[in-house]
């Protein structure tokens, strides 16, 4: 039998740096333990599929790290901590980045993504690569979450083959849920780190687009991407945010932070962080879709977020909900097309694909491996220009942000002097995404064959502290997680 690693189910990263200050653990051992789970778990046993790859240099790079620790001191909090990657970030190293694609197996980034390079710089060993939704779930309709071409398909830690694993940062939830790694890095262009973070009863974290740098990210909709952190507890998110956090000349967006992005979010960790906060609730958005089970427990926790001195307003509708949920937007359809045509054209001469056209012809050319659920939306953005120069979109990118913005959060927050909205699960992750604005999700507890439920916090730009701090408050209150069981 494979050996499973046990004791270092649910351990935080305060509590593993902690040891391993004081000589109980080395970075060396803590990799072997979670190479261990893997081996147990990923592709045998519960079979979870959660790890697309594992990085050849990951002990040798933790031997190098507890030498370091010896020599002189550890370089912070992630010193030694082993974390995952989503297989749509880049590494200069022995692991291929691919978003799940057939048609990028092969294909060795030649440097580190930004976020990359700042988490080496943190001390963290970089374990391996995630699998995920193929291209981030935008290759076509009914494409299960978590499937892709090259790494087939996620199981959900609570429920494998039986409950939804969310999408498209799937591989990176499940892999924290079942202790896979300490934490990992996911991305969202729209409920693509809320959603799995929710399904396998993590912390995500889903950042003001541009406080983390999307150069070396495989993109969607660059208008909307960003990467974020998945952990099983909100202080584990908040460490990885800030060493992720930062500006950087290859992505403009970051610009925009500078002077309001943190390199420490842990000092927002407020067990008293509900007192006084004047919390939104906009039942618009998820009136009558929420099953019993799940609202009976949403409502259970907005008491218990009074109890604990929030001030809920209830309802705090978003003036913009009636027509957001008519609204159709083509934004992806436009931007995928120029962002991935950019990405792609920069790839090594022997690989077959440099171009969405070129991907399109191999997954053709490769119908029976690649296009089991087909390439629908590959196909319609393929007829667009490439250039964003269609009136459609260029209407479309600025109805999204009146609606989401001027006419959505900001308008609810201002009215009624809020701090956060809160949604039932994955209920606001559209607005919060077209708005470019935070959101932490929270494990909420099970519904109904052990589904787990979650809670989500949104707030305008760069609202990050005072999310963690109602978040790490509500978590602290309810504890809802529990770690995922299989025979």
């Amino acid at each position: 039998m494979t050996p499973t690693a046990d004791w270092l189910q649910d351990l935080g990263i305060a509590e593993l740096q902690r040891r391993m200050e004081e000589g109980e653990l080395t970075a060396a051992g803590l990799t072997e333990g979670y190479l261990l789970r893997i081996a147990a778990y990923d592709k045998q046993g519960p079979m979870l599929n959660a790890v697309m790859e594992v990085n050849p240099d990951a002990m040798a790079i933790a031997e190098g790290l507890d030498a370091e620790r010896r020599a002189k001191r550890a370089r912070g909090p992630l010193h030694g901590i082993p974390l995952l990657l989503k297989d749509n970030i880049d590494t200069g190293d022995g692991m291929m980045t691919s978003a799940g694609s057939i048609a990028l197996a092969g294909h060795y980034a030649p440097r580190d993504a930004h976020l990359v390079s700042r988490l080496r710089e943190a001390g963290a060993v970089i374990l391996g690569k995630t699998n995920m939704t193929e291209w981030a779930n935008f290759m076509t309709q009914g494409m299960p979450g978590g499937y892709s071409s090259r790494g087939g398909q996620v199981l959900n830690p609570y429920g494998c083959g039986r409950l939804n694993c969310g999408g498209s940062s799937s591989g990176s939830g499940a892999a924290v849920a079942a202790s896979l790694a300490a934490a990992a890095v996911g991305t969202e262009t729209s409920g693509s780190i809320l959603s799995p973070a929710v399904c396998s009863s993590v912390v995500g974290i889903k950042p003001t687009v541009g406080l983390i740098s999307r150069s070396g990210v495989i993109p969607l909709a660059m208008s909307q991407d960003t990467p974020g952190p998945l952990a099983r507890t909100v202080a584990d998110a908040a460490l990885l945010l800030g060493a992720m956090a930062g500006p950087d000349a290859d992505d403009p967006a970051t610009a925009a932070g500078i002077g309001r992005a943190c390199r420490d979010y842990t000092p927002f960790l407020d067990a008293d962080g509900l007192e006084g906060a004047r919390i939104g609730v906009p039942r618009r958005i998820f009136h009558d879709r929420l099953p019993q089970d799940e609202g009976a427990l949403f409502e259970e926790h907005l008491e218990a977020m009074r109890a604990a001195g929030a001030v809920i307003v209830d309802p705090a509708e978003i003036p913009s909900a009636a027509e957001l949920a008519q609204y159709q937007s083509t934004v992806f359809r436009y931007e995928f097309k120029a962002g991935i045509n950019r990405y792609l054209s920069r790839l090594a001469p022997h690989l077959p694909v440099h171009s969405l056209k070129d991907l399109i012809l191999f997954n053709t050319m490769h119908h029976e491996e690649a296009l089991r659920y087909g390439q629908d939306n590959l196909l319609l953005a393929e007829e667009t220009s490439g250039t964003l120069t269609e009136p459609r979109y260029l209407e479309d990118r600025l109805t999204d942000l009146r609606l989401s913005r001027r006419e959505g959060i900001d308008a609810v927050m201002k009215e009624h002097g809020l701090r956060a909205l809160v949604f039932p699960g994955t209920a606001g992750a559209s607005i919060a995404a077209k708005a470019g604005y935070p959101s932490v999700t929270v494990p909420g507890g099970y519904g109904s064959g052990g589904r787990p439920v979650g809670v989500t916090f949104t707030g305008g730009a760069y609202a990050e502290p005072q999310l963690i701090r109602i978040a790490y408050a509500f978590e602290q209150l309810r504890g809802m997680r529990r770690r995922p069981v299989w025979l």
